[in-house]
């Protein structure tokens, strides 16, 4: 895609002390050309508020019907640190600031018959920390078994 043909204009900008971040309505004008990346949109963004890209976070984008305009949201965070705290995991994985732990199947599913027996807050507890415990359990259960 060339450079000039799409126009980046936003609405709605507010400051946000609290999330320490702008955020605003961000509409794309690409007139006879497909939806922009939002990679480009990031940079185009980026050099209008005179900010790295990678502080930039666009999401939620529609295309209107007949093409041609797009509207989505954008935010930008004042440091990298605070999009790190207060952006959702998905949206810092897609940015790679985040890795996912693979977690087997069956590690899953003992994880989560753990946590149906605790009630309340103590589910992080108990999700976190007792990985280690439940492999001692069934092999203590396979011990007393093999004595019976």
């Amino acid at each position: 895609m060339t450079e000039g043909t799409a126009t980046i204009r936003t609405r709605k900008f507010m400051t946000n002390r609290l999330l320490c971040r702008k955020q605003m309505v961000v509409d794309v004008l690409h007139p006879g050309q497909p939806s922009v990346k939002k990679t480009e949109i990031r940079e185009k963004l980026g050099k209008m508020y005179k900010i790295a890209p990678d502080l930039v976070f666009v999401f939620g984008f529609r295309t209107a019907f007949g093409g041609g305009k797009s509207t989505g949201f954008g935010l930008i965070y004042d440091t990298l640190d605070f999009a790190k705290k207060f952006e959702p995991k998905h949206r810092l994985q897609r940015h790679g600031l985040f890795e996912k732990q693979k977690a087997t199947r069956k590690q899953r599913k003992e994880r989560k018959n753990r946590m149906k027996k605790v009630r309340g807050t103590k589910k992080t507890k108990v999700g976190a920390a007792a990985g280690k415990k439940s492999t001692l359990d069934s092999t203590t259960s396979g011990i007393a078994s093999l004595s019976k």
